[in-house]
């Protein structure tokens, strides 16, 4: 059966997927063994192992029941199937029961883009423009496809394996949608959705936006790899949002005496309040800081302020959520983190939706500005 005028959105899979699989993840979710990854309200995700090939996998479950959820799943698959890239993760097989849709992913077990920054015992520049090439690259490679990624951060930036060579990959398009510009304002899209510290002014502001947003947020995550802080960081979400829409950040506080010019300029040039004047992923791309590390980068090691930087928020945001009780869409420390879309130490704000794991849970309360 199809979902709803979903269409070839879900295919049925061949029969050795659904043997290999169906079986191991229903049990897994039934019996509480450790193939529970996480889960969220409308969604579980599994680390699966093939029974023939026992190559491992992660599988997302979305439970289709409701309109919502057959909707929402819908948008995800379309954006999945679409897809493949190297640093994007990679949507292996889809197959359904009446109630659930199984979505087949590869599994990244190296670990997020900061937890690998902090275990490090070096960082610098260069090792950063390795990371930042790489999240270019896919986004270049979404919004040539018109597909914007709307909640872009470190925690969905994940390495496949935990080598040093490892690729970085961009997983979790629960939140994904397709815009008809892949430059400019898409009049369709003023949805705002996300999470709070890494949302673009047009969206704070309730204006159209399109995949400036998404280079947007790679500027967040730039200032945040090269320093272990964030650029917009306050405790209050309104002073937070004045914060964005005045684009006030500064570069004065430690490690950033010893970060290059080029890499400061290359955050300034995504962090520019216009979104036409904001660098797209090719424009990234061809950046003299990621080109070619110019002269005048530093090679200095920035791991001991990032790391320092980095615990010190995390401690922060630990205290403030064990004093409040936990609020839906909350991030645990303890939360495993080998799997897309997963959940992770609170280095951002809570996501302007509810639930954990994926579409249908995470923009049920999107609020729509049409």
């Amino acid at each position: 059966a199809a979902l709803g005028a979903a269409g070839p959105a879900v295919f049925k899979a061949s029969e050795s997927w659904s043997t290999a699989f169906s079986g191991t993840a229903r049990g897994g979710l039934a019996d509480g063994q450790t193939a529970l990854i996480g889960r969220g309200s409308f969604s579980h995700v599994v680390r699966v192992e093939h029974r023939h090939t026992r190559q491992p996998f992660a599988i997302k479950l979305l439970e289709v029941r409701g309109n919502e959820g057959r909707e929402l799943c819908r948008t995800e698959l379309g954006v999945l199937r679409r897809v493949r890239h190297a640093n994007i993760i990679r949507l292996e097989e889809v197959f359904q029961t009446p109630d659930r849709v199984y979505l087949v992913l590869e599994l990244a077990t190296g670990g997020e883009l900061l937890e690998r920054v902090v275990a490090r015992g070096s960082f610098t520049e260069r090792d950063a423009t390795r990371a930042l090439i790489m999240v270019s690259s896919g986004l270049r490679y979404l919004h040539s496809l018109g597909i914007v990624h709307r909640d872009l951060k470190p925690e969905n930036l994940l390495y496949y394996h935990p080598g040093p060579d490892s690729r970085l990959i961009i997983t979790d398009f629960g939140l994904a949608c397709w815009s008809s510009k892949s430059q400019g304002h898409d009049w369709a899209l003023r949805t705002l959705c996300g999470t709070p510290e890494y949302l673009a002014p047009e969206m704070v502001g309730g204006r159209p936006y399109g995949s400036a947003v998404d280079m947007w947020a790679l500027g967040v995550i730039s200032y945040i790899l090269l320093s272990g802080s964030m650029p917009f960081d306050q405790r209050s979400r309104p002073r937070l949002f004045r914060a964005i829409l005045r684009g006030s950040y500064s570069f004065h506080c430690e490690p950033w005496s010893s970060v290059s010019n080029q890499a400061k300029d290359f955050i300034e040039r995504l962090l520019s309040l216009s979104p036409e004047q904001r660098m797209t992923a090719q424009q990234a791309l061809a950046h003299p800081w990621l080109v070619g590390m110019a002269s005048d980068s530093s090679n200095r090691s920035l791991h001991w302020p990032i790391s320092q930087n980095l615990r010190q928020r995390a401690s922060r945001a630990s205290a403030r959520s064990h004093g409040s009780g936990s609020a839906p869409g909350s991030r645990s420390a303890a939360s495993p983190r080998s799997h897309p879309g997963h959940e992770s130490c609170q280095l951002d704000g809570n996501r302007l939706q509810h639930g954990v794991m994926g579409s249908a849970e995470t923009a049920r309360s999107c609020r729509n500005r049409r």
